[in-house]
């Protein structure tokens, strides 16, 4: 029975919700809350954290009723590329600017894919990095340098 549970896709999914959940709150304690009509800056997090929580509970129990283990291999190769990539672009978002940030995003992520073709992922990092400069950068106005020192 535990070694059922343990393998379950929903367990660990909803173990993952609940503990983002719960960083959240944490993390928004020391802001102020507010009420409804006038919320403060800790309003959201915390309130979208317990809402994650709740449903991480909910994932979690059906894990435990159910049992759908996880199928197939999963990458350790994956798991460890998508944060890092995750991590280099907060890192050159200051240092570099928006589009290598997002560039290497992209080319990041798609390294941790089974059919990574260069060509292919050229293609698209150009096209969606230029589609969010068109959203993010002129759309919506946020104020993130294309390139450093530009």
């Amino acid at each position: 029975m535990i070694r059922a549970v343990l393998r379950s896709k929903d367990f660990w999914g909803g173990a993952m919700l609940i503990a983002i959940g719960i960083a959240a709150i944490v993390i928004a304690r020391d802001y102020p809350f507010g009420t409804s009509l006038r919320m403060g800056p800790g309003y959201f997090p915390t309130v979208l954290g317990a809402l994650l929580a709740l449903f991480g509970l909910y994932l979690a129990a059906k894990g435990v009723l159910t049992g759908d283990a996880i199928e197939g291999p999963w990458s350790l190769r994956a798991l460890i590329i998508l944060p890092l990539s995750l991590v280099l672009f907060g890192v050159l978002m200051d240092r570099a600017g928006f589009v290598p940030a997002l560039a290497a995003l992209i080319f990041g992520a798609a390294t941790a894919g089974t059919e990574f073709r260069v060509g292919e992922v050229a293609l698209l990092t150009v096209v969606l990095t230029v589609f969010a400069v068109l959203v993010f950068i002129w759309g919506l106005g946020l104020p993130y340098p294309l390139v450093a020192g530009f």
